[in-house]
């Protein structure tokens, strides 16, 4: 049987795989940076705690309304920050995350600085889910939007997207719709972010402003960075790695920040694309040796003939 310290482990990495697949959206395929993008996973949690705790809807009704009412937000702050590019954009969004956060600890709707608790585990055949059962159903939601990311990177949304990425202007001239291309990426950031929160809120039971503040934020980012930002496995390994980072510096919990600097400092100045991005070392490595097998099996197969 499995370890419930290793099941929580395990439940955290896949909400934060699913975060740093979402933004990757926004800013890997499209383009746009974004800081504040714990804002729609906060948002994502508290629509979904106050459907279940106000509202009385259940799990499998409050998660996707607050994934829907996060891509709607999405979209409506989306609009503005296109107005901007660049180190702008990055100054707006960042600007929405402390907005959003004030309004969750300023309200006494959203439960102020006590947060939303009584959030409950999801149900269901008339029972508690237990938590390796918990994992397998996020589990199951991360792979179908893998293969969704990868469906939509072969559309018109894919190619537009890459088009923007590569440079906006020029996708523009060619009549590429700039802003609607934007805002579809936009949306659906945000409303897997929400979908991302929905189940957080459920996982931790009680949640509070301060779980989506701009300290999130970063981390969401350096994910992304991280495992290599516009790759599709990329911000799923760094979610990996630096999910399990926190657990294993424990012992020097009060120098993790600075490790988490150093870190992302090394990566930036030796491995600009992150692990799996372009130039990378450990892409090289698997290239190289797959030749090497390939090479060898073609030698092998002419010896035979």
């Amino acid at each position: 049987m499995v370890s419930g310290y290793l099941i929580t482990i395990l439940i955290t990495i896949t909400i934060y795989a699913m975060l740093a697949h979402s933004l990757n959206i926004i800013t890997g395929r499209a383009g746009q940076i974004s800081l504040g993008h714990s804002a729609f996973f906060g948002i994502g949690a508290y629509t979904s705690a106050l459907f279940y705790t106000g509202a009385g809807l259940s799990f499998w009704l409050s998660v996707p309304l607050g994934t829907i009412i996060s891509g709607i937000v999405g979209a409506l702050l989306g609009i503005p920050c296109l107005r901007v590019r660049d180190d702008f954009l990055a100054i707006t969004t960042m600007g929405i995350v402390f907005v959003v956060e004030a309004v969750f600890l300023y309200i006494p709707f959203f439960g102020g600085a006590m947060g939303v608790g009584g959030i409950d585990p999801p149900k269901w055949f008339g029972r508690e889910m237990s938590k390796p059962e918990y994992f397998i159903l996020l589990l199951i939601v991360l792979i179908l939007l893998l293969f969704f990311d990868r469906r939509l990177e072969r559309s018109w949304i894919g190619l537009a997207w890459s088009s923007i990425r590569e440079d906006e202007m020029a996708a523009g001239t060619m009549g590429v719709d700039i802003v609607r291309f934007k805002v579809i990426a936009f949306i659906l950031g945000s409303a897997i972010a929400g979908l991302a929160g929905g189940f957080y809120a459920h996982f931790l039971t009680f949640i509070m402003p301060q779980n989506f503040g701009f300290g999130q934020s970063i981390v969401i980012l350096c994910m992304v960075v991280f495992g290599g930002i516009g790759t599709r496995w990329g911000p799923i390994l760094g979610a990996i790695i630096l999910g399990i980072l926190p657990e294993i510096s424990r012992p020097i919990m009060e120098y993790r920040t600075f490790l988490y600097g150093l870190l992302l400092v090394a990566m930036m100045r030796f491995q600009p694309g992150g692990l799996l991005g372009e130039e990378s070392l450990l892409v090289k490595f698997f290239n190289s040796v797959g030749s090497s097998v390939r090479g060898k099996r073609i030698i092998k197969n002419a010896s035979r003939s």
